[in-house]
């Protein structure tokens, strides 16, 4: 008799076959750091190895712990007065064509997660390597998170997509801790990045059986996201809330042996959101995976940042059930009614009015902006932009001004045939307190094959200007109160590296270069006079590049 392929044998396999690579990399990894001692052997190393550590220009992907994506004047100095003087400072060669980490900036260094190498501390002046510190995992996919244990110690949070969450020491990229919850979850994904409150450290969770759902002999599924919180001295797990509380059935089976389970999937891909006043931290949640759906999906959460309790769920979008597989015709595992796949992908933002009523503001991939009553999770009110769908709305996150009481909404809407409405890529402007459009700039695609003109990528403001990278390779700096072009620079083309000796791809005189491509995943940053930003993402057909690129306002006095 032929066993039928359950879920829990299924992902047992690949649990063991994942945790079996994971295992011999520990040792490659080990053997790295005990040879090099964390310290990177190419050319280009810096003099001075240990990097200041007195002044972060951010706590997390969010700027602040409230995920605004607001720099104001002190932090930034790059202003519509001096944005016509932003050059290009110097470029940083990518291991890998889709970057997925965000930069943490000090009064001078940059700390990268360049995937493939590993975290990396380059010089923000020259761009020369302090140290890089190999880390387990293949792709470093969250922002570098600044902290300081109570011993004193300076340290670096991040998470890796496969492997887990990482604190090193920042003077020398020494490993101190990392964990995984793999004892709550077989097969998690680390796709939200961390964020760092005290001697707690609230990680996200999203599960990779979104992926093995494209395999029709997969028994999907069982796994839910989640949000974790573990202790920054040690990396010991404090608690462990799961999206779905409801354990999985069995629904039926398809080909005779492949079994079907449910509810399954809302996960966790966003950074999460602290509240300190009211001690909560929130987040959002994707669709369900299989049916039967739950009541969780397609939402914003609230949980209590001492034990992981629920204090409220808003859902937004009710039966979504969506996988991998639907994207191949006839596939047996895709849900039945299938669902839109209006995720929530993008964190929320807390944030308080000129009138001192605080809201809390969520942008999903239906192009819904829901502003919320941060108590309650009550809705104050709903506005949709643009088509959404399946590369459609809000995806890596928007921005506000709290001087001028703005939500800057980021919309993608790449065309995919599933919905009808009009769309609208491109920037809009909402009033915090209504919801009524102040502006809105539609980005128009170059018009080539497989362009696009919308924003996916995550966004920053700053006192009168707001940045972003478009799907075309374009980076823009937009008038806050009027949404109309300050600087743009283009992004596809070759550049000259700070790292040539090493760089993969040599041009034909044997230099090393970097490509750009698409902007996607974190976005810019802005720190005192720079703008850093990756380019290049490979995912969707889009153009993959491999460029960190550094820009600096010059100076009234350079020749």
């Amino acid at each position: 008799m032929m066993r039928p392929l359950t879920p829990g044998w299924t992902v047992l396999v690949v649990s063991k076959l994942i945790r079996t690579v994971r295992w011999a990399k520990q040792w490659w990894y080990a053997i790295c750091l005990v040879v090099f001692g964390g310290l990177s052997s190419h050319a280009g190393l810096c003099e001075t190895t240990e990097p200041g550590l007195k002044d972060f220009y951010s706590s997390g992907w969010g700027i602040d712990s409230a995920n605004r994506r607001y720099q104001g004047p002190g932090r930034t100095s790059i202003s519509a007065d001096n944005i016509d003087r932003l050059e290009l400072k110097w470029v940083y060669q990518l291991e890998q064509m889709t970057p997925r980490s965000y930069p943490l900036v000090s009064e001078d260094t940059i700390f990268f997660g360049d995937s493939g190498r590993g975290l990396v501390a380059l010089d923000r002046e020259t761009g020369c390597t302090r140290w890089t510190s190999p880390v387990e995992g293949v792709e470093i996919s969250t922002a570098i998170s600044p902290a300081r244990m109570p011993d004193g110690r300076d340290v670096l949070i991040f998470g890796v997509r496969q492997s887990g969450v990482f604190a090193l020491d920042a003077t020398n990229g020494a490993h101190i801790w990392h964990y995984s919850f793999t004892e709550d979850h077989p097969i998690p994904m680390y796709s939200g990045s961390p964020l760092v409150d005290g001697n707690n450290v609230f990680v996200p969770i999203s599960s990779t059986e979104m992926g093995l759902t494209m395999l029709p002999w997969y028994g999907c599924c069982t796994t839910s996201g989640a949000m974790g919180a573990l202790d920054l001295s040690t990396g010991a797990k404090k608690w462990y809330t799961p999206t779905i509380s409801d354990p999985p059935k069995k629904t039926g089976r398809h080909w005779l042996f492949v079994e079907r389970y449910g509810p399954s999937g809302a996960p966790v891909w966003g950074a999460p959101t602290l509240d300190s006043k009211r001690g909560v931290v929130y987040f959002g949640t994707g669709q369900n995976y299989s049916h039967p759906t739950s009541a969780t999906s397609d939402s914003i959460f609230a949980v209590d940042t001492s034990d992981g309790m629920v204090r409220w769920v808003m859902q937004a979008t009710a039966n979504d059930a969506y996988s991998m597989g639907c994207g191949i015709p006839g596939h047996p595992l895709c849900p039945d009614p299938v669902g839109p796949d209006h995720d929530f992908g993008a964190p929320p933002i807390l944030s308080t009015l000129r009138d001192g009523r605080e809201l809390l503001f969520a942008g999903q991939k239906s192009g819904d902006v829901h502003a919320l009553d941060p108590e309650t999770g009550a809705h104050v009110w709903r506005k949709r932009i643009g088509r959404g769908g399946l590369l459609g709305g809000v995806h890596f996150g928007m921005a506000v001004h709290p001087e001028h009481d703005l939500v800057f909404v980021p919309i993608s809407d790449r065309e995919t045939g599933q919905e009808k409405r009009q769309p609208a890529p491109g920037l809009h402007a909402l009033e915090m307190a209504s919801g009524e459009t102040r502006w809105s700039r539609i980005i128009q695609s170059r018009g080539c094959e497989g362009c696009s003109g919308g924003i996916s990528s995550g966004i920053i403001a700053s006192r009168d200007l707001v940045f972003f990278g478009d799907l075309d390779g374009r980076l823009w700096a937009l008038d806050v109160n009027t949404g109309e072009t300050r600087w743009q620079h283009d992004s596809w083309q070759q550049y000259d590296v700070v790292n040539g000796d090493q760089a993969q791809k040599p041009d034909e005189e044997g230099r090393g270069y970097a490509e750009g491509g698409a902007f996607d995943a974190h976005g810019p940053m802005l720190a005192d006079d720079l703008l850093i930003v990756a380019s290049g993402y490979g995912n969707f057909g889009q153009r993959g590049g491999n460029a960190l690129l550094v820009f600096q306002i010059k100076s009234d006095d350079t020749p």
